[in-house]
């Protein structure tokens, strides 16, 4: 009498660089619930969206989650097997498009720099010390390192206080509970005869936990066994 129910949270990392870098295009683009990877191949080749082809959208959607872990050139040409003269105008294209984002990076490494450390949106810091190694690699993934980690963090930090306040409603009063976290997901076991009441409470939850810029959304399946409920 019980199944699965996975609730993952959709694109929290870009939502959060959203919320970051207040990018007033990419924030529009969340808060009216647009495709981000149309709307983002759109601006970058500079068409209307009707007229963007899925090839498009895919090189989009692959310089929207590069970007967040601070792709260069040539690691973008090699995941898109593309050149990387065309890699490189494909990231002036998306900073072009999201000047936001651009100027939140080049803060984030700033800043790291300064005070030899990046925070989340809680306030959890990650030391950086290898951001003044002489170095370039060592130092380049530590400049990395600055730009990703408030993201990833951060969304951390989002799902465990999710889990926190969805326990504390769950416990002594349903049959259900929660069992596993998965990256930006959340699984219960849920009793058949709760699965609508519960379905509630985790969207309640989990989209309400922290006021951003941007909506947070959830995505719910649900399914006898972990592929069903996706």
């Amino acid at each position: 009498n019980h199944v699965l129910l996975s609730a993952d949270y959709s694109q929290i990392e870009l939502r959060l660089m959203a919320h970051f870098s207040l990018d007033e295009i990419m924030i529009d683009a969340f808060v009216h619930n647009a495709d981000i990877h149309l709307s983002t191949a759109a601006k970058i080749f500079k068409l209307p969206e009707s007229e963007v082809t899925s090839g498009m959208r895919s090189k989009a959607k692959t310089a929207n989650f590069g970007i967040i872990y601070g792709i260069s050139a040539f690691g973008l040409s090699q995941r898109l097997n593309i050149s990387r003269t065309e890699a490189a105008a494909l990231i002036q294209g998306y900073f072009s498009s999201f000047p936001g984002v651009k100027l939140y990076m080049e803060n984030a490494v700033r800043k790291a720099k300064e005070k030899g450390y990046v925070e989340t949106i809680m306030g959890r810091r990650r030391f950086l010390p290898d951001i003044h190694s002489a170095n370039a690699i060592v130092r380049g993934v530590a400049e990395r390192n600055a730009i990703n980690a408030p993201l990833q963090g951060s969304a951390a930090d989002i799902i465990k206080l999710a889990m926190v306040n969805l326990q504390n409603k769950l416990r002594y009063n349903y049959k259900s509970y929660l069992i596993l976290q998965v990256h930006d997901e959340l699984i219960l076991d849920v009793d058949i005869d709760e699965i609508e009441k519960i379905r509630e409470i985790v969207r309640s939850e989990m989209e309400q936990v922290m006021e951003l810029r941007v909506p947070l959304v959830v995505d719910i399946g649900v399914g006898n066994n972990w592929l069903e409920a996706h």
